[in-house]
Order: structure tokens, then C-alpha cells, then sequence
């Protein structure tokens, strides 16, 4: 069984900073592609910042310049450094990540965490 735990979201005001953290875990083979997604209220889910095993990275538009990714293959985590944040950075913050596993190394599959709530208000 694989496991995405995500930490660190919170209420911060307009201009400030977070740090996203999530760990993979479980009978993992080898992890791909890690990434963030976020999904406002009443909007549908949309790319954030993703980051390859070789640790390229691609960003949306609204975020570049602001927020930045990177990972710790050793530890199967994936991080997203938020800087500048404001109120329309405010969503629930999906991980994911694209990963085999042990009992199937040969086929990759998408994994996702629970969510964690960024708010940007003042």
C-alpha cells in the first residue's frame, strides 16, 4: 500500500510564505514525477508545479517567480516553497506523485494525498 502525507499548509496573509511538504511511503518501487495540483472553491483542479526524477520542473503561469519545487529523492518527498502568496493562491493543495511499486515494478500508477488548505487573507 502507498501512502502521500502532506504537511505544512495554513492561514498566512497576502505576501507571505509557506512551505509544502509530502512524503511517499509504503511498498514503493520507484517514483517518477512528483507534483502539486490545487483546487479552489467552485473551480476545477488545476496544475500547480510538477518536477521530474531528474529534477526538471514545469510551473502554471500564475505561479512562477513565486513558488518553487523540489524533492528529496532519498526520501520519496516532494516540497513547494510559497513565496509572495496571494488571495487567489487560496485552495485545498493536492500532492501526487507517479510511482511502481513492489509488487508491480513495471507498471507506473497516480497517487494522490488527502489535501491541505492554503489560505491567503488578511
Amino acid at each position: 500500500q502507498v501512502r502521500l502525507v502532506e504537511s505544512g499548509g495554513g492561514l498566512v496573509q497576502p505576501g507571505g510564505s509557506l512551505r509544502l511538504s509530502c512524503a511517499a511511503s509504503g511498498n514503493i518501487f520507484k517514483v517518477y514525477h512528483m507534483g502539486w495540483y490545487r483546487q479552489a472553491p467552485g473551480k476545477q483542479r488545476e496544475l500547480v508545479a510538477t518536477i521530474t526524477g531528474a529534477g526538471n520542473t514545469n510551473y502554471a503561469v500564475s505561479v512562477k517567480g513565486r513558488f518553487t519545487i523540489s524533492r528529496d529523492n532519498a526520501k520519496n518527498t516532494v516540497y513547494l516553497q510559497m513565496d509572495s502568496l496571494k488571495p487567489e493562491d487560496t485552495a485545498v493543495y493536492y500532492c501526487y506523485a507517479v510511482l511502481t511499486t513492489v509488487q508491480a515494478p513495471g507498471v507506473p500508477g497516480n497517487y494522490w494525498g488527502q489535501g491541505t488548505q492554503v489560505t491567503a487573507s488578511s
